[in-house]
């Protein structure tokens, strides 16, 4: 769901000024006609892997995307994000020989949530594809770098993976390992985000992956274990023009079983119909969630210095599986002022009804 980000900051730097308004630019950079030229996601498509954690050029947008929550042992606790855009400027390569020539734009945002200074550190770069300053590969290893933040893998695309970051405040150093099967979201991996055909795009998951490794911040150095979750997404065009945002849940609970809902909303601030997710069982299996069988109400908000104000406690039902629960932030102030400002951050889940935390997980909230 962070495709709105990538075309938002492609937008800026194609036009060297700031957007007018974020409905603006989701009508213009993901509506339905898409840049000639450029693949489009029209129909279910056959998964190949490991060649599909791989840059697909074909395509405008993709990303590869991680978050977490981690603790010491003495319960310290973070959230993380990292996340790799990379951008098609145009769907032909450029005819200059230059090695600075390319049609290719790479961006990267990452962050640290510190949960008990509440405390969000967070960083942009962004790259042209050229002289090896960012890019992806599947040779020796799977490796999606810019400069020298990477997420690169032991040996081919084996696991663990090691999310490797130094940036301004803080250093990641995290091993991955897949604690449960790979998840193509949507329809046989085919997201479908606008009623036009092609409004869609290809998007796989892992939704529990087992962490550690170490995190330095604040002139400490931190052992930390727990959970992260790995989302890749390629498409050209996704959103219809009544589409102005999305709130987008990854949730991995105590018991073992996890959560990927988005709620995509319209101008009239009503959800889609196409919102969807899935429930994963705790021994893999899916179950598909559609918009009508959940209840998603914001019951408590926060407003930063622009004076927008994103929802930071939900009211979550899904009644087919006899599921209530409040989603709240672990802290308000966990806003991505790069490029271009969302909100995404860690989030806690507690049930309805003890008030007992049962699930931690990130939230990103994009059209406030």
């Amino acid at each position: 769901m962070r495709l709105m980000i990538l075309a938002l900051s492609l937008f800026m730097v194609a036009c060297d000024k700031q957007p007018q308004s974020q409905e603006m630019e989701l009508q213009d950079w993901l509506g339905g006609i898409a840049d000639e030229g450029f693949e489009r996601a029209t129909e279910p498509r056959q998964f190949t892997f490991p060649e599909d954690h791989n840059a697909h050029p074909g395509f405008r947008n993709e990303w590869w995307y991680v978050t977490g929550n981690v603790a010491d042992k003495n319960g310290y606790e973070f959230g993380y994000q990292v996340t790799f855009f990379r951008i098609g400027l145009s769907p032909d390569k450029p005819k200059s020989d230059s090695p600075w020539a390319t049609n290719q734009l790479w961006m990267a945002h990452i962050a640290l949530s510190d949960i008990p200074k509440q405390r969000h550190h967070h960083q942009q770069r962004l790259v042209r594809q050229a002289i090896g300053l960012a890019g992806s590969e599947l040779e020796q290893n799977f490796r999606v770098w810019l400069e020298d933040w990477q997420i690169i893998s032991s040996k081919g695309a084996d696991f663990p993976w090691k999310v490797q970051i130094k940036a301004q405040d803080f250093v990641l150093d995290l091993a991955l390992t897949k604690a449960k099967p790979l998840v193509l979201q949507g329809q046989q991996g085919l997201s479908q985000k606008g009623k036009q055909k092609g409004n869609a795009s290809y998007y796989y998951s892992y939704p529990r992956m087992d962490t550690s490794g170490t995190i330095k911040v604040n002139k400490q150095s931190y052992s930390v274990k727990g959970l992260s979750w790995f989302d890749r997404e390629w498409s050209t065009s996704a959103l219809d023009d009544n589409q102005v945002g999305w709130d987008w849940f990854a949730l991995q609970f105590d018991d073992g079983n996890d959560f990927m809902y988005y709620q995509l909303r319209q101008t009239t601030g009503e959800a889609d119909v196409t919102s969807s997710g899935k429930w994963i069982a705790g021994d893999g299996s899916v179950t598909e969630i559609s918009k009508d069988e959940v209840y998603l109400q914001p019951i408590d908000y926060w407003k930063n210095e622009k004076g927008e104000r994103y929802p930071v406690v939900w009211q979550f039902e899904i009644p087919t599986l006899k599921k209530k629960w409040l989603v709240k932030a672990r802290f308000p102030e966990q806003m991505m002022d790069t490029g271009v400002s969302y909100w995404e951050g860690a989030v806690e889940v507690l049930d309805a009804v003890s008030k007992q935390r049962v699930a931690k997980g990130y939230l990103e909230m994009t059209g406030y």
